[in-house]
């Protein structure tokens, strides 16, 4: 999964100088997101401005903010289309690579179950988690890492919470403790759901192998043989679905209660008007960006727990083609050679 990508010179330009693009380009478009919070501040302080009386405020003044920001927007809408468009193609060439590699050593592994699967369906699969949760990932990481000392600055705004009193930088506490609970929470109430998605899986391959068997050969796929097969599909989603509801429970529940957590925290500082609207806009931007970057395995157990199956299919697949013995032969020498 990796080494055929990363490791392999034919495939350095985009593993290693497409990574790097990825990389700053991300970081470009973070600290845009930074630009816009600043925009945030100055913006609403100005509407709290013309708010309080008539006329306190000109109109090209206002016109003004909203035009900067539109400069910034144009940019980051620029960048984050161009940014896509270049992720989808760097995964789909790692895709490649593992296609290539598997199709080397298909008379390795043709004999596993589900061998047609794996290579055609689980590295498609792997290619668009990739896509979805890689990039979520990265975002997260960019994003900690520019608000963070952002959020560190707007918290000395903020010094008294309730119940606890005066607390120094308390919102950087706050979303990290918070984060880390709802982390811990969904990886307790969802230990169950890899193993779950990957039975599915197996499942789901024993119906799809015994349907194509039965294309060519009319003593396959016979009405009780599918039916036998498709109630072990039915079992399993239906175990799925009932784990699934819990888990969800316990995760809306958090995101609910998350989003209004700044506020909580920030209630004694809003009731005495210590701070401008501007500065609570920043802070409670600044604040959604740290927690939601904390709160990524949060947001995407879902898609980890489908891609850690997938990993445990592939991973097989590896094994077998590394205890089988090395030989050569015609069809390997085929897929050797230069990729287009």
């Amino acid at each position: 999964m990796f080494r055929s990508f990363f490791l392999d010179r034919r495939w350095m330009l985009w593993s290693v100088a497409g990574s790097l693009l990825i990389l700053a380009t991300t970081w470009f478009k973070v600290q845009l997101d930074v630009a816009v919070n600043s925009w945030f501040g100055e913006f609403y302080n100005l509407i709290q401005q013309a708010l309080s009386r008539p006329h306190a405020i000109k109109q090209e003044a206002l016109i003004g903010q909203l035009w900067s920001f539109a400069k910034i927007s144009a940019v980051f809408v620029l960048v984050a289309i161009l940014l896509e468009f270049f992720i989808s193609h760097y995964v789909f060439r790692w895709r490649s690579a593992m296609h290539d590699y598997y199709c080397q050593h298909w008379h390795k592994v043709r004999h596993i179950e589900g061998a047609a699967q794996r290579v055609q369906e689980d590295t498609m699969r792997f290619a668009r988690i990739l896509e979805t949760l890689g990039v979520s990932l990265l975002r997260s990481l960019m994003t900690l890492l520019a608000f963070l000392p952002l959020l560190w600055g707007l918290s000395s705004h903020v010094r008294e919470v309730p119940l606890l009193g005066e607390v120094n930088h308390v919102l950087i506490y706050v979303a990290i403790l918070s984060a880390l609970f709802g982390t811990l929470l969904l990886a307790l109430v969802g230990v169950k759901l890899p193993g779950l998605e990957f039975n599915n899986q197996k499942a789901e391959a024993a119906l799809r192998k015994e349907l194509v068997l039965g294309e060519d050969d009319e003593a396959r796929a016979t009405p009780p043989s599918l039916s036998e097969l498709f109630g072990h599909v039915r079992r399993n989603y239906i175990v799925m679905y009932r784990h699934y509801l819990y888990f969800n429970l316990a995760k809306w529940s958090y995101l609910q209660f998350s989003s209004i957590l700044p506020y909580v925290v920030m209630a004694p500082t809003i009731v005495s008007g210590a701070i401008t609207l501007g500065i609570l806009q920043q802070i409670q931007r600044a604040f959604g960006r740290v927690a939601g970057s904390l709160e990524f395995l949060v947001n995407s157990w879902s898609t980890i727990v489908e891609l850690m199956s997938v990993y445990k299919r592939l991973r097989a697949f590896e094994l077998e083609i590394e205890r089988a013995p090395d030989v050569q032969d015609h069809r390997e020498q085929e897929w050797q050679g230069d990729v287009a």
